[in-house]
């Protein structure tokens, strides 16, 4: 498989400039060509891992008993839109429909989602915003988390409990479970105890594992355990729940499970596809009532008063024809949101900042998707991270000089 990829990527020309790009973007659409793409499953119905995206009937509950300190605490750490969201998650309607048809153009050597006159992803500075995370800023590269030791999930649990039966039955194999971690914080809540920054830091680890990195039915990972602790300390953490999604999509799209907050991905197609503010409109957009935009809308510039271009695309077929059909015309390049912000890009032609997570390594490419961001598409990147993304050694003296040569100086 990987052999494929390599000769596919070897017959694709390093692109000059934009009229380099769309000359050549001929040869980007092969997503057909990808030996076990969804996109040749015409007959899918279901996309693999979306049972995982439940209710969470224990989430409501436990948020409504924080203490104020707490919810402070939360928004100090720039986690107000995830607790939001999080407070409403149970009011979100996930359209799986369009979910599946957008991840049928995911190409996974590109990160990026081939449509048919032009290719789009989702920009480091577009999540960051739309989640309401802190920015990343130039000069702040080692303020980026990501973790070189061995996970130790139990030193960072015990700063909320030392018990061993609960730390027992917050933790199974490589996997942190959610349920256990908020019958704690409700436990703590209605003895109405002190311990504040332990409080937070269980909802957070909640909240977060919901919005940013669902991957199992209520449960986490060590590494994204690891992630979400460094929220505390001040770490940006929008590389890694970019790149968890990256690597979600692209295991979605070669029939694996998929993972990753779709929440951002749907704000992110609602902001870019399906929704246009509209300023007479005097009636609420029902589409809109069961989407995660109205919880986000005002940092967006985006009310329920929008017009909802896509009200009349209903199921898997009419989303693959749609989505497969979409002109530049009919996407926002530059929504509202965006307007005034820096969009950094390598320095050079070819260079690209890897998101950094606690097991992966993704490529993002933000300057092959010139039209978004008004620079040339670089070289298709190799395939080193391939399938789907490369799990790297944590500890040695190598990952240490990869993890610092992947971060490079950007300029807009």
């Amino acid at each position: 498989m990987k052999s494929s990829y390599s000769v596919f990527a070897e017959d694709i020309p390093p692109y000059s400039g934009p009229k380099a790009a769309r000359e050549s973007y001929a040869d980007l659409k092969q997503l057909s060509a990808i030996l076990g793409h969804i996109y040749m499953r015409p007959g899918l119905k279901i996309l693999p891992g979306q049972r995982r995206f439940s209710k969470v009937p224990w989430m409501v509950p436990m948020l409504e008993l924080l203490p104020p300190t707490s919810i402070g605490h939360l928004r100090e750490w720039g986690l107000s839109t995830v607790f939001v969201l999080a407070k409403n998650y149970n009011k979100l309607v996930h359209v799986w429909e369009s979910v599946t048809a957008m991840a049928e153009l995911w190409h996974p050597q590109t990160n990026s989602f081939i449509f048919r006159e032009f290719e789009a992803t989702i920009l480091l500075e577009e999540l960051e915003i739309m989640l309401g995370l802190p920015r990343y800023q130039r000069g702040e590269e080692l303020a980026t988390s990501y973790i070189v030791e061995q996970i130790n999930s139990w030193s960072i649990l015990a700063y909320i409990t030392t018990k061993k039966n609960d730390l027992y039955s917050m933790t199974s194999g490589m996997h942190v479970h959610l349920l256990p971690i908020a019958q704690w914080i409700t436990s703590q809540c209605k003895r109405k105890t002190t311990n504040y920054t332990a409080i937070t830091k269980a909802a957070a680890i909640c909240i977060c594992g919901v919005i940013l990195f669902p991957e199992s039915d209520g449960a986490i990972s060590f590494g994204n355990l690891s992630i979400i602790d460094s929220i505390s300390e001040g770490m940006k953490i929008g590389q890694a729940v970019l790149g968890f999604l990256y690597a979600g999509l692209t295991s979605a799209a070669l029939r694996g499970p998929f993972y990753g907050s779709v929440i951002a991905l749907e704000l992110w197609m609602g902001m870019d596809i399906q929704f246009q503010t509209v300023e007479d409109l005097t009636r609420e957009c029902k589409t809109m009532l069961n989407h995660p935009l109205p919880y986000v809308g005002g940092r967006l510039h985006m009310s329920t008063r929008a017009w909802c271009k896509t009200a009349q695309v209903k199921g898997m077929q009419a989303w693959r024809k749609y989505l497969r059909s979409l002109t530049v015309a009919d996407f926002d390049m530059h929504p509202r949101f965006m307007h005034g912000w820096i969009i950094h890009l390598p320095q050079h032609t070819g260079l690209a900042l890897r998101l950094l997570g606690n097991g992966a390594l993704v490529s993002y490419n933000p300057d092959r998707c010139y039209l978004q961001c008004g620079a040339a598409r670089t070289v298709v990147p190799l395939l080193s991270h391939f399938p789907p993304i490369k799990e790297r050694k944590r500890g040695d003296e190598q990952n240490e000089r990869d993890m610092h040569s992947t971060v490079v100086h950007w300029e807009g």
